[in-house]
C-alpha cells in the first residue's frame, strides 16, 4: 500500500506558505524576529542578508501578527526562490537559537508537520458551517493546526507512514487497544475514593472480556489472582513493549491478552483515546514512546500513583465551590492509573524515558453529563479554520442568532471567569488551553465548561492544607508569575487567536473583544469582595505582563523543553507585553444571556 498519495508539489506549496506564514508570525510575537515595516508591507531578511521574506500583515492586541498568507513572497541573492519552512530555520537557525546538536531534530519534525498538512489539504474536510452540526468526534478529527503556537506541532518521531494513517486524530481511524496482564507484585493500581478494582475492569471491560482474559492466562498456566489489566497502544507493544521489554514478556511478567471491547478514536493529544462505541466509558490514556512536539510521550508510574487521589481532591474542590457551579464549571476525573515498574531500567539510579513507557490511565467521559439539547465540542474548534478559510467560531456566533458581544460573554463566563476564581479564590491554575477544555453547548452558545488533564496540569501555587497524597501538586511560583496562569495560559494562548479571527471575519472589533474581558475580570471582582486582597495581588488587570514564549522553549530543548517537575523554572521570558483587558470599560454592562531580544 502507497502512503505518498498526499504528498505533491501543489499541497506542499501551500502547507509550505502556511507554516512560514506561522513561524514568521509566532517567531515574531515571541521578538526572536523583528520584521520591518517598509511601504504597505513588512519586510523580513536573515542575518547574512542572502534571503528576504516581504507580506502584509495586521498587528493585533499582544504583538499578534496576521500574515497575509497569499502575499507571503521569498527571495535569494534577489532572485525568486519557493517558500520553505525547513529552509527559513536554517537560514534563522543563529537567530532562533537552536542547539547544533538538535536542529535536525527540530528539522525533522518540521518534515512531519509538513507531511500532516498536506494529508489534511489531500483529505478536506468538514467545512465550518458544517462543524456547527457535527458530533464530538467529527469536531476532534476535524481540527488541522495543531497547537496554535508551536510551529514543529506534529513532529510524531516514531510512526511511520502506515502508522499515522492508522493512529493520526485527523484520519478519524478506529483503532482497537491491547491489553496486557502485569504481574500485580510489579505494578500499582491507583483508583478514585469511589471505585474498586472489579468495578473499574468490570466497567471499563465488561464481564464478557474479563473472563476471556482470565481464561488466557489460566491456558497459559498462570494465576489471574496475580496480574493486573493494562491497555497499552498497539504501536507499543510492536515497537517498545515487545522489543525493549522482551525479557520480561519471555518471563510471564508482561503478558498480551489481546484486543479489548470496542473501537476507541485518538484525540488530538494523540495518546488519548476516546470511546467511540461505548461513549459512556472512560477515555484511556496510554503510554507512546513517539517524539512529539518537546517531548517522549511516556506516562510516568511513580507520578501517576498519586494521580486519582489529586482528582479526587481538584473534583472535590470545585463541586464545593458555589462561584464554579454558577458557572457550570466541572472536571473530568482521571479515576484510575496503572503503571508497571518491574523492568530493569527501574532498578537504575537515574531516570530514563525507559521507565514511562507501560502505564496508562483512565479519565471519566463527558457524554453522561450531558443534558438533552446539549452538544460537545473541543474548545480548540473555536480556532479552526477549514480548508477555505472560514472560521467555526464565526459559524456558531452566526448560528446562535446572538449578538456577537452577547455571545462572547457567555463563554467568557464559562471559560474565563471559572478560572480566574479558581486561581484569585483557591491559588489554584489549571493548563486551559483549547485540547484541555470541552465545551458545552446548547443551540451554539456555550453554556458550560468542563476542564481535563487534571493530574499532570494542575498545580496549587499556595500555602493551603493539602492531604499528603496530594502534597505534589503544590508549586512554588514567585508572586510574578502566578498570574501568568491567566495571562500566558489564557489571554496569551487563547484568547489573542480568536479576538484577532472575529475581528478579522468582521465579526467583533478587537477593542469590543477585550472590553468584554475586561468586564468578565471586573464583574468576578465586584461579585467577590472578600477576595479584594487576592484580586490585588494578581492585578490581572496591570498594564502589562511577563511575556512567556513557548517556542523558545522547544527551540532550546526540542527533546524535554521543561522540567516537568518544576516547570516555572523552565519558563523563558522576552520583556513584557501590553496588557489588552487593563482598559476599563465605561459603559454599562448589557443584559446578561442565559443559558526582538536576544534569544535566552
Amino acid at each position: 500500500m502507497r502512503y505518498d498519495e498526499h504528498l505533491t508539489p501543489e499541497l506542499l506549496e501551500r502547507a509550505q506558505r502556511h507554516l512560514v506564514a506561522k513561524a514568521i508570525s509566532e517567531f515574531a510575537h515571541e521578538r526572536l524576529l523583528a520584521p520591518r515595516a517598509v511601504g504597505a508591507g513588512y519586510l523580513l531578511e536573515t542575518p547574512d542578508g542572502c534571503a528576504a521574506y516581504s507580506f502584509t500583515a495586521r498587528v493585533h492586541p499582544l504583538e499578534h501578527w496576521v500574515i497575509d498568507e497569499q502575499s507571503l513572497t521569498r527571495t535569494v541573492d534577489g532572485a525568486p526562490a519557493a517558500l520553505d519552512v525547513q529552509e527559513l530555520v536554517v537560514e534563522l537557525a543563529g537567530v532562533l537559537g537552536i542547539p547544533d546538536a538538535l536542529l535536525p531534530t527540530y528539522l525533522e519534525e518540521l518534515a512531519s508537520t509538513l507531511a500532516a498538512a498536506t494529508w489534511k489539504l489531500a483529505h478536506g474536510g468538514l467545512s465550518a458551517a458544517d462543524l456547527v452540526h457535527a458530533d464530538y468526534q467529527q469536531i476532534e478529527a476535524a481540527m488541522t493546526e495543531g497547537h496554535p503556537a508551536f510551529l514543529a506541532n506534529n513532529g510524531r518521531i516514531g510512526f511511520g507512514a502506515d502508522d499515522y494513517a492508522a493512529y493520526a486524530p485527523e484520519t478519524g481511524s478506529d483503532v482497537r487497544l491491547l491489553w496486557l496482564a502485569v504481574r500485580r507484585d510489579q505494578a500499582r493500581l491507583s483508583l478514585a475514593h469511589d471505585v474498586d478494582e472489579r468495578t473499574h475492569y468490570l466497567r471499563e471491560l465488561g464481564a464478557g472480556t474479563l473472563a476471556r482474559f482470565e481464561d488466557r492466562l489460566r491456558e497459559l498456566g498462570l494465576d489471574p489472582a496475580g496480574y493486573l489489566y493494562l491497555p497499552v497502544h498497539p504501536w507499543q507493544w510492536v515497537n517498545r513493549v515487545a522489543i525493549s521489554f522482551a525479557p520480561s514478556v519471555a518471563r510471564r511478567d508482561l503478558v498480551l491478552l489481546g484486543e479489548g471491547p470496542g473501537a476507541f478514536r485518538a484525540q488530538q493529544s494523540i495518546r488519548t483515546f476516546f470511546p467511540r462505541e461505548h461513549p459512556e466509558r472512560s477515555y484511556v490514556k496510554t503510554a507512546l514512546a513517539i517524539q512529539n512536539m518537546g517531548f517522549l510521550r511516556g506516562l510516568s508510574p511513580a507520578y501517576m500513583a498519586a494521580t486519582p487521589a489529586v482528582n479526587d481532591w481538584v473534583a472535590d474542590l470545585v463541586a464545593g465551590d458555589e462561584t464554579l457551579g454558577e458557572c457550570g464549571f466541572t472536571v473530568l476525573r482521571e479515576h484510575a492509573a496503572i503503571g508497571w515498574t518491574g523492568d530493569a531500567f527501574h532498578a537504575l539510579a537515574t531516570p530514563s524515558p525507559y521507565r514511562k513507557m507501560v502505564a496508562a490511565l483512565w479519565r471519566e467521559s463527558p457524554v453522561p453529563q450531558l443534558a438533552p439539547g446539549e452538544r460537545l465540542a473541543t474548545m480548540a474548534s473555536l480556532l479552526h479554520r477549514d480548508a477555505a478559510g472560514a472560521s467555526h467560531v464565526a459559524a456558531l456566533v452566526a448560528a446562535s442568532g446572538l449578538d456577537p458581544a452577547a455571545w462572547l460573554r457567555a463563554w467568557l463566563r464559562a471559560y474565563l471567569r471559572p478560572l480566574v476564581h479558581c486561581l484569585v479564590a483557591h491559588d489554584l491554575a489549571f493548563m486551559p488551553h483549547g485540547e484541555n477544555l470541552v465545551l458545552v453547548l446548547r443551540d451554539h452558545v456555550v453554556v458550560r465548561t468542563i476542564m481535563k488533564d487534571i493530574g499532570e496540569e494542575v498545580a496549587v501555587m499556595g500555602d493551603a492544607p493539602l492531604p499528603p497524597e496530594v502534597e505534589r501538586i503544590r508549586a512554588q511560583v514567585p508572586a510574578d508569575v502566578q498570574a501568568l496562569a491567566i495571562h500566558t495560559d489564557v489571554f496569551d494562548g487563547v484568547l489573542r487567536y480568536v479576538a484577532a479571527i472575529l475581528d478579522e471575519d468582521g465579526v467583533l472589533a478587537q477593542e469590543q473583544f477585550w472590553g468584554e474581558v475586561r468586564r468578565c475580570l471586573d464583574d468576578h471582582a465586584a461579585d467577590h469582595p472578600e477576595l479584594a486582597d487576592a484580586v490585588a495581588r494578581h492585578d490581572l488587570t496591570r498594564r502589562e505582563f511577563r511575556h512567556s514564549c513557548l517556542n523558545r522553549l522547544q527551540l532550546r530543548n526540542t527533546l524535554a523543553m521543561v522540567d516537568l517537575a518544576d516547570q516555572s523554572e523552565s519558563l523563558i521570558f522576552a520583556g513584557t507585553l501590553e496588557n489588552p483587558a487593563a482598559n476599563p470599560v465605561a459603559a454599562p454592562q448589557p443584559a446578561s444571556v442565559e443559558l526582538v531580544e536576544t534569544p535566552a
